[in-house]
């Protein structure tokens, strides 16, 4: 089975394909234009999925090697998202799913970053515990089989992806802020600041006392003194806050890996490609002697390749969505948006 899979949630134009679930091309066209504006802006992503996707759609194919009659169904990102940029995909992948009579795969976008550590080898076997974290999202999943999860825990506030942007933001760092916080503490100590870490109850998170505290911390040292620090310190303060975040994530992800007992685990999501939390889990996994899979950087951030896959495994088991779907921004990530085919 050939799958070309379509994924447009935010302000990543994405196209892949695979056939019996082996990727044979990716594509992604990132967007730029938000750059100066210092955030995603709805209208403008939406405008320019309209004007890449017919190309980015091409372009996927052709690296694949195959043309549009050689595609046996579409996997398509519903939700969550923004509203106008899930639209553009979805109508895309209906339009083509209507005209060639394919069968269509709705994918919700968190699953289908659970699935992007089956693009490649080596893949989990079930259960495993998923942590995923991005710029909207941060959850903390038991995966027991194909598309059946217990959610564990997720963010009361601010994502963790969020939470890095919006502090890099404060720091005078380019957008996105968080891998360049990650870029500046390189060269910093963790230790040079003590941010406040959130405990909650059960596997909750919260990241909007982090962020006001860096908030607080910049602003007390007044215009002139934070100029200075950050000439003289910025390193130090990146490591320091993003030692924070990392904590918080490793301890609601070692706490339910005590109370479950299994023995895998998988991060992703834009956030997994951060160093100091992809070297936090594997020194962790490796003391617990559990095994850990994490996508390639490339693969944790927004991409079709993880909505193909996932498309995929939803139709091997004769799953498919009607051409009635819907683009839904705030989709919840238990919602059947499926129908037995």
């Amino acid at each position: 089975m050939t799958v070309l899979g379509i994924e447009s949630s935010c302000d990543d134009t994405a196209a892949a394909v695979v056939e019996d679930g082996r990727l044979l091309s990716s594509v992604v066209s990132s967007q730029i234009l938000h750059e100066k504006y210092g955030g995603v802006v709805p209208e403008l992503a939406s405008r320019d999925h309209q004007r890449s996707i017919v190309d980015v759609v091409r372009e996927a194919l052709s690296g694949a090697g195959v043309d549009i009659p050689a595609i046996d169904a579409i996997a398509v990102t519903y939700g969550p998202g923004l509203a106008g940029s899930l639209l553009v995909g979805l109508s895309y992948a209906k339009a083509l799913a209507g005209a060639r009579n394919l069968p269509l795969a709705g994918v919700n976008h968190i699953d289908g970053h659970i699935y992007s550590v089956f693009i490649e080898e080596p893949r989990p076997a079930f259960p495993f515990l998923c942590l995923v974290v991005s710029g909207g999202h941060t959850l903390l999943v038991r995966v027991d089989d194909e598309f059946r999860h217990e959610l564990l825990g997720t963010t009361r506030d601010d994502a963790a992806g969020e939470a890095f942007d919006k502090v890099g933001k404060m720091l005078g760092l380019p957008y996105p802020g968080g891998p360049e916080i990650d870029r500046s503490a390189a060269g910093g100590d963790p230790t040079f600041h003590d941010f406040p870490r959130a405990s909650l109850e059960g596997y909750d998170f919260s990241f909007s006392g982090v962020k006001t505290s860096a908030l607080y911390y910049l602003n007390g040292h007044g215009d002139h003194g934070r100029r200075v620090l950050l000439q003289e310190h910025m390193a130090d303060v990146c490591a320091s806050f993003q030692a924070a975040v990392v904590d918080m994530l490793m301890s609601r992800l070692t706490k339910a890996v005590e109370a479950t007992g299994v023995e895998r685990v998988a991060i992703t999501g834009g956030v997994s490609a951060n160093s100091a939390l992809r070297e936090a889990a594997a020194a962790y996994c490796d003391r617990s002697g559990l095994e850990l899979f994490v996508p390639r950087p490339v693969y944790c951030m927004d991409n079709a390749a993880m909505i193909a896959v996932a498309g995929y495994h939803k139709l091997i088991a004769g799953k498919t969505s009607p051409l009635t779907l819907t683009a839904d921004a705030n989709a919840a990530f238990n919602q059947a948006r499926l129908t037995s085919g």
